[in-house]
């Protein structure tokens, strides 16, 4: 922009255009209004100038910006200093309007004022101006106070400055044509201010939403609750790290802020599809659970089993046989058997990973056969039964684990319907890429390295490190750091996640960070980054 001497010769028109543009431009509302009253200022040559704006009660006006370049005064928006001058209320205790104010009569009338010296001005109350200027050693002369008002009649605002300069930096009055110039940059201010509160109220409305998925899978399932919030963090945290490498392969990456909210919003989002999961698969403890444990069935059967030994045993002695063999033989068989219990408990609680011999051992134990309450004989466990005791990790059987799986392609499928903005446009395929894996054998689409963007392998490593050390999932404790490096690590190996993130992982120790703010004492531990696998110090 021109400087304030030579605005005031420059194209009206012009200029007003110029700032038109300027004011769409704004990412932010405190630069937004900083630039609108700063236009106006430059516009007119005024000493000092006051953008006020309306309160959600419409009963009265708030200070939001004061500047004077005399005194060098900035109170208010990126100042750092607020305005903390008391409300301007337009109605007074009986619901009269206030009229004496200038501004106030400014706002109720929708009528901009000019007075050329407000100490010789009839019908308005200008002693807040005088108490200004004797506390400052200042002299408020000509004022012009313009309405910012919106579609509607809404007001917004109103617009007030203070001492017209001429070029020699004399006060003179405001002129009749900046008094138009100045209404025509407060109806494109009002309507600049009026888009950037709607488009601020829609984001917070679509963020509440997001929040509100949240708080629903939270209370679906408290074991994954957490996890909503924290794979965003750590995600961010990761991507920040990967912007600021200055060497290898992610060099030229980098994220602008409005990256950064757009990966935020996949973070959230990037469970979102588990609303669809039933809580029985999403929170189920042991390998037997449903609605109750069934381990405890299965010990009913077991005790069954041992009073049907017992039986057999004293048929055995009533038909002749050796008491003492017989008891022997029985201590043998009820010792087995409760060995047998002790074994289906241990084994009912989800793993890392499930011995081979371990399942040939619940195969055998399913083989053997108790009577029923109807006499009837049946195997031992069910086939649903040994099924799900032969898990080899965690608590999940193949289809549950596909049900539990599915939730990344209802993620994709509720993302993909939503019409996002240019901005948000890539929040699905960040949110749907997090349990795809390098060498494309992830899922749901079996995409690899190449066709992933880095926020999406970011999101991958977030992913799978808060699962490896939260404490708050039913089927494990969580891990240490040293623990959950090293398996992350042989993933990097092993092509699951990017190695060129998880040295950054590492290198810019984001994992030491994130420990720090979500882990317990006992899980951080001291970690030898050269025993990492996939990692190079």
């Amino acid at each position: 922009m021109n400087q304030m001497s030579s605005v005031r010769d420059s194209s009206r028109l012009a200029w007003l255009s110029e700032i038109a543009r300027s004011l769409a431009e704004q990412g932010n509302l405190t630069n937004l209004l900083e630039s609108i009253l700063q236009s106006a200022r430059q516009a007119t040559n005024a000493d000092g100038g006051t953008l006020y704006r309306a309160t959600e009660d419409g009963r009265g006006l708030s200070f939001d910006l004061v500047q004077n370049e005399s005194l060098g005064l900035q109170l208010g928006g990126s100042s750092g200093t607020p305005a903390n001058f008391p409300i301007m209320p337009l109605y007074d205790a009986s619901g009269g309007e206030n009229r004496k104010s200038v501004v106030a009569y400014c706002a109720l009338a929708r009528r901009s004022v000019r007075v050329d010296d407000a100490y010789a001005a009839e019908g308005f109350d200008f002693q807040g101006a005088r108490h200004f200027d004797a506390a400052n050693n200042y002299r408020s002369q000509s004022f012009l106070t313009v309405p910012m008002i919106a579609h509607d009649d809404q007001l917004i605002g109103v617009l007030q400055l203070i001492n017209a300069r001429d070029a020699t930096g004399k006060t003179v009055r405001f002129t009749v044509d900046d008094q138009q110039f100045i209404e025509a940059l407060a109806a494109q201010a009002a309507i600049a201010i009026e888009n950037k509160i709607l488009v601020d109220r829609l984001e917070q409305l679509f963020l509440a939403f997001v929040n509100l998925i949240n708080v629903a899978i939270d209370d679906k399932s408290p074991y994954t609750g957490g996890h909503c919030q924290r794979v965003p963090t750590l995600t961010m945290m990761l991507a920040d790290a990967a912007s600021e490498t200055e060497t290898g392969p992610l060099a030229s990456f980098s994220m602008t802020e409005r990256d950064r909210q757009e990966l935020l919003m996949a973070g959230l989002l990037h469970d979102c599809g588990k609303i669809t999961t039933p809580v029985h698969v999403v929170d189920k403890s042991t390998k037997l659970e449903t609605i109750f444990d069934r381990v405890e069935l299965i010990s009913t059967r077991l005790t069954a089993l041992a009073r049907e030994t017992e039986v057999a045993a004293l048929k055995a002695k009533l038909a002749g046989e050796n008491a003492s063999d017989v008891d022997a033989k029985l201590k043998q068989q009820l010792e087995a058997i409760e060995d047998d219990r002790r074994f289906i408990a241990h084994v009912n609680i989800g793993g890392e990973r499930m011995e081979d011999a371990d399942i040939a051992r619940v195969k055998r134990i399913a083989a053997q056969s108790w009577t029923n309450a109807e006499g009837k004989t049946e195997p031992l466990l069910s086939d649903d039964e040994c099924e799900n005791l032969t898990v080899v990790y965690g608590t999940l059987t193949r289809s549950e684990r596909d049900v539990i799986n599915h939730h990344i392609v209802a993620t994709i499928k509720m993302l993909e319907a939503l019409p996002w903005p240019p901005h948000l446009r890539n929040v699905p395929e960040y949110a749907g890429g997090h349990h795809e894996r390098m060498d494309g054998k992830g899922y749901p689409r079996g995409l690899t390295k190449d066709q992933m963007s880095i926020q999406a392998r970011s999101m991958g490593i977030a992913d799978i490190f808060e699962a490896l050390t939260a404490a708050d999932r039913p089927y494990k404790s969580g891990k240490t750091l040293t623990e959950s490096l090293q398996i992350l690590g042989r993933m990097a190996q092993s092509g699951h996640v990017d190695p060129d993130l998880f040295d950054v992982f590492i290198r810019k120790k984001v994992f030491a960070a994130y420990a720090e703010r979500y882990l317990d004492a006992h899980q951080i531990d001291v970690v030898d980054e050269a025993a990492i696998p996939g990692y190079t110090p």
